[in-house]
């Protein structure tokens, strides 16, 4: 008797389907406080059972990818080459936004008090409080004095400072240590199991969180600053692309292999504008892509702070957008200082709640640029924040095969099986 093969859709259409849904409905219920109210908690449910999931992975798989690497000096020469290459590329990024904005005069376009502005008093005292904490702050953050306060308010930098140090701790003890590496590897078994079972509502919270960014703004929110936000994506698609696609081919793989793995949560980290909501699936992918879970568990939890690509583009051209709308002219030396400042800001800031804000009022007293400029931009944000956040998650994938192919621990066998796995819709 023949058997009728069961039609199901794979989680990238289905969240495809959910943002189209997102933008219907969006439109449909604009400015309906009743709809947006339901959408709003329906999309905050959803990011919030992806923050449920994220630290418990991220501190189970670095502690054993920690403990596998066994000695310290692997961790710092690994270390090293991550932010090595971290800072590269966001230079790279913020340049290339500083060239376009010189090249296409977005500012131009524009008439400053014509348009609508937003609120932004929140970033700005935001801004003035991190600011006044300075440099060595900022570093001193990083160790933590209570673990579990780090925890619960999510500071990453901190848990992954103490996970690496406990990690290093479980290697030293040996044969006693495997108890933990054990129990903490069942740890993060358990959580990617659970990752599987909320990854399926994913089509739900997209359709929530578009729609009611829709319902709040509205398209013509999009339309004064049409062509800003057009230029942000096009920037931000050539860095993909090219520089991206460079890096890949100096690195002996291609970049569109790497796509085609992590498609759905290029999707899903677009919907949604969190990288978080990717995090515990991108590392279960790049594992299975054949990179090794130590420095999948070192490096893709570190870029969230040091490696946000598509932020860094959006941040100088932001800045140079907003110079050009006041009729302020920048010289070499003042661009050349902006890039600078936003590589210093950029990196001290990485965990503040609206950071590409806050960053941007740190950035732009340095070229004379009122604060109060910052409010054009912050009715689209969300809109562009969506592209950055897509452009930030494939920028620490692809950090993860440059550095296990550095390293010579890429498995390119079992890579390509996963990557025909995924081509014949078995993933």
């Amino acid at each position: 008797m023949e058997t009728r093969k069961k039609f199901s859709l794979s989680l990238g259409w289905q969240i495809l389907i959910g943002l189209a849904l997102g933008i219907f409905f969006g439109i449909i219920f604009y400015q309906n406080k009743t709809a947006i109210t339901a959408m709003q908690n329906i999309g905050t449910m959803f990011i919030s059972l992806i923050k449920m999931i994220v630290l418990p992975i991220v501190v189970s798989c670095l502690t054993v990818g920690i403990s596998s690497m066994g000695n310290i000096h692997k961790l710092g020469r690994i270390g090293g080459k991550t932010i090595l290459y971290f800072e590269l590329m966001t230079t790279i990024a913020i340049i290339l936004g500083i060239i376009v904005g010189n090249v296409a005069h977005p500012g131009d376009f524009i008439d400053v008090h014509s348009l609508n502005t937003t609120d932004v008093s929140q970033y700005i005292s935001t801004a003035q409080d991190t600011s006044k904490t300075g440099f060595w702050a900022h570093i001193m953050a990083i160790i933590p004095t209570n673990i579990f306060e780090s925890l619960c308010k999510g500071d990453m930098m901190p848990i992954i400072f103490f996970s690496v140090f406990f990690g290093l701790g479980t290697a030293a003890i040996g044969e006693k240590g495997k108890i933990i590496t054990d129990f903490l590897d069942s740890v993060s078994q358990v959580m990617f199991k659970i990752t599987n079972w909320v990854m399926r509502t994913a089509p739900i919270g997209v359709c929530a969180l578009i729609g009611v960014t829709l319902a709040e703004l509205g398209i013509k929110a999009l339309i004064p600053l049409s062509f800003f936000v057009f230029l942000t994506y096009f920037t931000m698609a050539f860095f993909v692309l090219i520089v991206m696609g460079i890096v890949a081919r100096i690195c002996k793989f291609k970049l569109f292999e790497l796509l085609t793995v992590i498609k759905s949560e290029i999707v899903l980290a677009f919907s949604t504008a969190s990288s978080e909501s990717v995090l515990p699936k991108t590392m279960e992918k790049m594992e299975k892509f054949g990179v090794s879970r130590s420095i999948v568990s070192f490096v893709i939890p570190t870029g969230y702070t040091f490696n946000l690509d598509g932020s860094a583009i959006y941040q100088s051209l932001a800045a140079l957008f907003l110079a050009q709308a006041y009729n302020i002219h920048l010289s070499l030396g003042q661009q050349i200082s902006l890039i600078v400042v936003l590589m210093i800001t950029s990196k001290g800031m990485a965990g503040v709640p609206g950071a590409s804000f806050v960053v941007l009022l740190a950035t732009l007293s340095s070229i004379n640029v009122p604060m109060s400029g910052l409010t054009i931009i912050a009715g689209i944000d969300r809109f562009i924040d969506m592209g950055r956040t897509a452009v930030n998650v494939i920028g620490n994938s692809l950090a993860t095969v440059v550095i296990s192919r550095s390293e010579k621990e890429y498995d390119h066998e079992k890579g390509l099986k996963y990557l025909q796995s995924i081509k014949e819709n078995k993933e």
